[in-house]
């Protein structure tokens, strides 16, 4: 057995018998090279694994890498064998490893079908195939490192919601690889990936914009331009705070006398407390034989499914062209806190099951705290002479000739 040298391996030629050519290295035991009856060469090791028997594995071609170059690879596999390793069968795992592509299809079938809400599962099949697979998908899972993360996030960083958004799925998705023996321990590439800054996107509608809201809204029940069914979903979004899926799937048997008896909501099944307004609104919308629906959709038995082009029309028409769905709920939480009550009984009314969630709003309550300082103060300001505009601005009243 020669050494391998470049001249060794270049005068060598197959077998004609239609078997490989093995031709071990004379200096490094368990190194060789092997030749097929087409003439295609490779390096490999031979070796027996802690295991049993004896396995060989090719790892590099000939006229790629150098005979020395293959002989430093072969020193280094071989060591990881005298160390009890197993090179061939952690090259077969690997190559049997699931993709980020494979982890996203597994995530969505076993996690998000059984445990999300269908809305919170659309978002997540959303982000997985239009975010994540286009990127990370034909990546092995064991191979994604925090930088292919960060990456990823940066290329969204115009759009910083979806970007979050997107980094809240993967790290989710590497959790699971964990539990599922896909990833090792601890190992989640998503970890210390900094987000970026999210402003709350908060629109309150004032009583004049109600008011126009108000008004296009019995046109357009008047001129028949917008469905009844539409027209009272959004009156009802704007007197109750309800979020937009609590209206399209309510239900006639869930509707109460002073109260909506929710089944199912973004926080679970809850009692959604109305008042009087809210509740001949409701009255008023037309019931449809054989639809359980409130608001019901084009198609029999179902619910309205798309709200949003007619809201484009009618906001339009309002004159409120950036005005969002979502602000209706915060234009009731925000008239909520101006008429005076307190942050926690907002809570309860919106569902919120953070006070964290309430607390975006605490900022509105300075309005009336401020009307009731200028009353109180006014009205000392009186009784001492003063006037009551300068004890509230502050200003110091001139002195006197």
């Amino acid at each position: 057995m020669p050494k391998l040298s470049k001249r060794v391996i270049d005068a060598l030629k197959p077998r004609t018998d239609g078997a490989d050519l093995f031709v071990w290295d004379d200096e490094m035991p368990r190194f060789g090279v092997r030749l097929t009856p087409a003439g295609r060469g490779s390096y490999l090791i031979q070796y027996r694994p802690a295991a049993g028997g004896q396995r060989r594995l090719s790892f590099a071609k000939i006229g790629i890498a150098t005979p020395d170059e293959a002989r430093a690879t072969a020193r280094q596999l071989l060591a990881a064998v005298d160390r009890g390793e197993d090179p061939s069968r952690e090259r077969t795992e690997y190559r049997k490893a699931s993709t980020v592509e494979e982890l996203g299809a597994r995530f969505l079938a076993e996690h998000v079908a059984v445990r999300c809400k269908p809305s919170t599962a659309a978002e997540y099949r959303r982000a997985v195939e239009l975010f994540i697979n286009p990127v990370l998908g034909a990546m092995k899972v064991t191979d994604v490192k925090r930088a292919d993360v960060a990456a990823l996030h940066h290329a969204d960083r115009h759009r910083p919601y979806q970007a979050n958004r997107t980094l809240g799925v993967l790290s989710k998705m590497f959790a699971l690889a964990e539990v599922w023996g896909l990833r090792a321990e601890n190992s989640n590439p998503c970890h210390r990936v900094p987000k970026y800054r999210e402003e709350k996107r908060e629109r309150f509608l004032s009583p004049a914009e109600f008011q126009r809201l108000g008004a296009t809204l019995a046109e357009c029940e008047r001129d028949g331009s917008e469905s009844p069914h539409v027209v009272g979903a959004i009156r009802l979004l704007a007197l109750t705070g309800c979020r937009l899926g609590e209206v399209l799937n309510l239900r006639w048997a869930e509707v109460r006398s002073g109260a909506l008896a929710l089944p199912d909501s973004k926080t679970g099944a809850k009692r959604v407390p109305i008042g009087g307004a809210a509740q001949a609104v409701i009255e008023a919308i037309p019931r449809v034989e054989g639809n359980p629906f409130v608001v019901v959709g084009a198609k029999p038995g179902t619910r309205l499914q798309d709200i949003q082009r007619p809201w484009r029309r009618i906001r339009a028409r309002a004159g409120l062209p950036a005005l969002r769905i979502h602000d209706l709920r915060h234009s009731y939480a925000s008239a909520a806190v101006s008429g005076g009550e307190s942050l926690p009984m907002i809570g309860k009314v919106l569902g919120h099951t953070q006070v964290q969630t309430t607390q975006r709003y605490a900022h509105l309550a300075d309005d009336p705290v401020r009307a009731t300082v200028d009353r109180i103060s006014g009205g000392i300001a009186g009784a001492m002479g003063l006037s009551p505009q300068r004890a509230v601005t502050g200003t110091a009243p001139a002195e006197p000739a």
